[in-house]
């Protein structure tokens, strides 16, 4: 399962409208953030792991300057779960993949 890349313009349907069928992980980062790409890889692993319960997509925020500001990101990677039109939870910074599935887990 592939990762859609998603910007300010799609970002409520995407995301919000989205968010109340099934849960969604955002991960809000950039070209230039080291931590950014080696948590990549582990978001393919969720992606395809948690296909059917929850939806994984990347928000690009030196492209989309909008949706990251209307949300407070502060420091990258921050990965958002949003459910039910809302944000239900945010992770900042690299973590582990098995932090990231239990961290998930606790949402679902």
């Amino acid at each position: 399962m592939s990762i859609e890349q998603i910007k300010d313009t799609n970002f409520q349907q995407d995301v919000i409208d989205d968010s109340n069928n099934q849960p969604v992980l955002v991960d809000f980062w950039a070209e230039w953030c080291g931590p950014c790409k080696a948590l990549g890889p582990i978001l393919e692993n969720i992606a395809t792991e948690f296909e059917g319960k929850i939806k994984v997509k990347k928000i690009n925020i030196d492209e989309n300057p909008s949706t990251p500001a209307n949300y407070g990101i502060r420091s990258i990677p921050t990965i958002m779960i949003f459910k039910d039109g809302a944000v239900a939870n945010t992770k900042i910074g690299l973590s582990s993949e098995a932090d990231i599935k239990d961290w998930i887990n606790s949402q679902l």
